[in-house]
């Protein structure tokens, strides 16, 4: 509420005001680095855990695809072949297969990467709106 015996002159009560509203942008601004440490250290955390998992997951990977290939020697085995010759093409199969599939995940997100770059188009559409606002305001 006014005072009506407040004795400050309009420049004082204006300049008080302007300090006020600077503090406050302050206040907030702080406020909103501590929010944004905030929010980045908890992001930090959660890719510490996904990095973690997925360690995990290759490790888990290779476990199973060592088993694939035992899995794999042993059949070749019990076919009648010699256990060096059968687990020696059980690991090459496997590898072979897990490479296989491997160059064409990598090869169609590199096709999909390459068809398309990096682009703006809503940003860009959004300002060339802006621009031709701002051109028909000069007129």
């Amino acid at each position: 509420m006014l005072n009506p015996r407040d004795d400050r002159s309009l420049s004082d009560l204006v300049a008080g005001l302007v300090t006020d509203i600077s503090g406050l942008f302050r206040k907030e601004i702080d406020l909103a680095k501590a929010e944004a440490s905030e929010s980045f250290d908890r992001a930090i955390g959660r890719i510490e855990t996904l990095l973690v998992g997925l360690i995990f997951a290759i490790a888990a990977i290779g476990v199973l695809l060592s088993a694939v290939v035992q899995g794999l020697g042993a059949f070749l085995v019990a076919q009648g072949m010699r256990e060096a010759d059968a687990h020696a093409l059980s690991a090459v199969t496997v590898g072979v297969l897990v490479g296989l599939l491997a160059w064409a995940m990598i090869s169609r997100s590199l096709a999909r990467l390459g068809n398309r770059s990096i682009r703006f188009d809503k940003t860009t559409a959004s300002l060339q709106r802006d621009l031709d606002v701002a051109k028909e305001a000069v007129r």
